[in-house]
């Protein structure tokens, strides 16, 4: 362990993690524009990015609930994700993880860094040989940063439109995203985009504290895709949302939350027939019914679905009921076509 990064750990007398080594090269260079943030309201963490570069988002973000998030980018070292959150894990701020790190890379002029803690502090740095135009700027417990631009209005203009958007976390930084396109972007063009987004406190799971955690690995227009990605995932949690309320015996809230989803997703036709098998089988048959004819007339392969699921017991093992719901599809067809 450098001395320097072993003396900035002792600024809280925490225990030091092992085999930190920031010596090395540099993994793939990513030049990007990005945004950390925390919402004020919510406290959830995230990071938002896109890259003339394929597949960002296994590089650029990095973020844990109850932590921070953290965006490395440039002459990316990647290990300042997750030796960054391993700092903030240990109760440093934002600064005082970023200035570790910095102290412990002897090569950190072409990096680009940007954190925000669990409590919103927020710290950023950008290199002297960072490919210009490149910059940073802050705002109330978020940061922008971009380099290898188009131009120096990239950063600003990502700035005012997170101050300005409203909505949650992640539609102000897909308007913090869409504003730095807009004003130019990437000098080069883009290619993938990744938003993650992490609830306010650690469950003790990783794996079900991601609020969002997408990616377009490559696309003519990522920005586009990550959006209509976004909505799929809105529309998902909403459907699982729908499934919880059944299971409380909640059949209005239910009906609500499946509206929405499909609503959101009218295009997912699976979406419906899911809403549909757990209304049927949690009392609401009527409106299970005319779901299953909706489903079916657009889609018949769901239809031969019906008796598989009663053999895995997700759905009544009743050959009158399994006929009730299969002749709802149009002229009694019963196979894909």
């Amino acid at each position: 362990m450098r001395a320097s990064l072993a003396l900035a750990l002792l600024l809280f007398a925490a225990p030091a993690f092992a085999a930190v080594d920031l010596t090395g090269h540099a993994d793939p260079i990513a030049h990007t524009f990005s945004i950390v943030a925390r919402d004020p309201d919510t406290g959830e963490l995230g990071v938002a990015v896109q890259s003339h570069y394929f597949s960002v988002g296994p590089v650029v973000p990095w973020a844990e609930a109850g932590v921070g998030a953290i965006a490395t980018q440039s002459l990316v070292l990647v290990d300042y994700g997750p030796y960054g959150l391993d700092l903030l894990r240990k109760g440093f701020t934002a600064k005082q993880a970023l200035d570790s790190l910095l102290k412990a890379d002897p090569h950190n002029e072409g990096r680009q860094v940007a954190i925000v803690d669990a409590k919103g502090n927020v710290a950023a740095y950008t290199g002297k040989n960072a490919i210009p135009p490149a910059g940073d700027v802050q705002g109330a417990q978020f940061s922008c940063q971009a380099n290898l631009m188009s131009n120096a209005n990239i950063w600003p203009a990502m700035k005012a439109a997170f101050e300005a958007a409203k909505g949650d976390l992640a539609e102000r930084m897909m308007q913090a995203l869409e504003a730095a396109e807009k004003a130019g972007g990437d000098v080069r063009g883009r290619q993938s985009a990744a938003m993650l987004i992490v609830k306010a406190q650690s469950s003790g799971k990783p794996w079900n504290d991601n609020v969002i955690n997408l990616r377009v690995e490559d696309s003519t227009d990522p920005l586009k895709e990550l959006r209509r990605l976004i909505r799929l995932r809105r529309a998902y949690n909403l459907e699982d949302a729908g499934d919880n309320f059944t299971s409380e015996k909640k059949p209005a809230e239910a009906a609500k939350a499946y509206a929405e989803a499909m609503k959101l997703a009218p295009d997912v036709v699976e979406l419906q027939f899911w809403a549909a098998c757990t209304m049927y089988t949690n009392g609401q048959k009527s409106e299970a019914l005319k779901l299953f004819r909706t489903v079916f007339s657009r889609e018949s392969r769901w239809v031969q679905l019906v008796p598989n699921l009663a053999k895995a017991g997700l759905f009544p093992d009743d050959p009158k009921q399994i006929a009730e719901v299969q002749n709802q599809a149009p002229h009694g067809r019963l196979t894909a076509h």
